[in-house]
């Protein structure tokens, strides 16, 4: 399955995200990122990404990898949203975002999404729970 047409507006309207990488210490390591979606993959540059610690984790064989992107339309009242990736992180040349150069491309294998309406937390129209979406079998 693909991504809905509310999730890829979310995504190509978002500017930032969050990823989860784990290094060789199986230490979990968390860092904001600037990302871009490209209607199949997400991917993640920056200035020199080679020398930070995500990079390095998955240039170490440590290729399972999370995303979060999420914002709050207000907080009063509170208005979060979300949507979560996981997924398999490769690193590839390219040009993008950033510039050339090095970027993670990840091939989405489970997402979450919730709230992309941006409805008030509470409001009793809001789904319990959130979206899931397969979207690689046999993952």
């Amino acid at each position: 399955m693909a991504f809905t047409e509310d999730e890829v507006a979310y995504l190509t309207a978002q500017p930032l995200g969050r990823i989860a990488t784990v290094g060789a210490d199986d230490q979990p390591d968390v860092a904001p990122v600037g990302f871009e979606f490209d209607g199949t993959y997400l991917w993640v540059g920056g200035r020199a990404p080679e020398r930070t610690r995500k990079f390095l984790n998955v240039q170490a064989g440590h290729a399972k990898v999370a995303l979060v992107v999420d914002d709050l339309v207000s907080t009063d009242p509170w208005t979060p949203r979300f949507l979560r990736v996981y997924g398999t992180a490769e690193l590839m040349e390219r040009p993008g975002r950033f510039g050339p150069g090095m970027y993670m491309r990840i091939t989405p294998e489970i997402s979450w999404s919730w709230n992309l309406e941006g409805r008030p937390y509470g409001d009793d129209a809001l789904p319990h729970g959130p979206r899931r979406t397969v979207h690689r079998s046999g993952q």
